[in-house]
């Protein structure tokens, strides 16, 4: 298996402790002014979602994650497990809605998403960072409020609740970006 020493660690670099893969979210150098360089690292596990934080020496290293990601398709949510089809190979994926976590606010069926695997087993899927989705429910606009950024709440066809400036309407379709749940622009269909 390969491994990562210390002057490979940076933010994003997949790696395995203790048979559990970790995320590294943030990495800094630390030189004090005498003894070994440090490296304080925040990383999360991607099983669980929890943070931990470590320091290493210079001279340390990693074991590498066998972690990759493929390109697959949402297929249908039944009980609270999401179906998931791998483009190339048709092989199918279930996942927990734990595992999907908030990614499942805006996801449709046939929508192409990013599945990330550990040994070849799935755990946990990436979004498209735009999508559209119409809009299921929002009050209407009140007449004559047309102070700028004025928003209202609207509930969109996932189910998913954001904030729309307040001239969307109910049944107009937009663009969200998953990555912040905030509206983007109104699309003509």
């Amino acid at each position: 298996m390969a491994s990562y020493n210390t002057s490979d660690f940076r933010k994003g670099l997949k790696v395995q402790i203790d048979g559990d893969p970790f995320i590294m979210i943030e990495c800094n150098f630390v030189k004090p002014g005498k003894g070994q360089a440090l490296y304080k690292c925040k990383l999360r596990n991607l099983t669980r979602g929890t943070v931990l934080e470590r320091t290493y020496k210079s001279g340390d290293s990693l074991e590498a994650a066998d972690i990759h990601e493929t390109d697959t398709t949402f297929l249908y949510e039944q009980a609270g497990t999401y179906f998931f089809m791998e483009k190339e190979t048709y092989e199918q994926y279930e996942l927990s809605k734990e595992a999907v976590d908030d990614a499942a606010k805006y996801l449709l069926p046939d929508m192409p998403c990013k599945m990330l695997l550990y040994n070849n087993n799935p755990i946990g899927i990436t979004p498209p960072n735009h999508v559209i989705l119409k809009v299921e429910y929002t009050e209407p606009a009140v007449r004559g409020n047309t102070a700028t950024n004025v928003t209202k709440p609207a509930t969109l066809e996932t189910g998913a609740e954001i904030i729309v400036p307040n001239f969307i309407e109910t049944g107009e379709v937009i663009k969200v970006d998953t990555r912040t749940g905030e509206y983007i622009e109104r699309v003509k269909e």
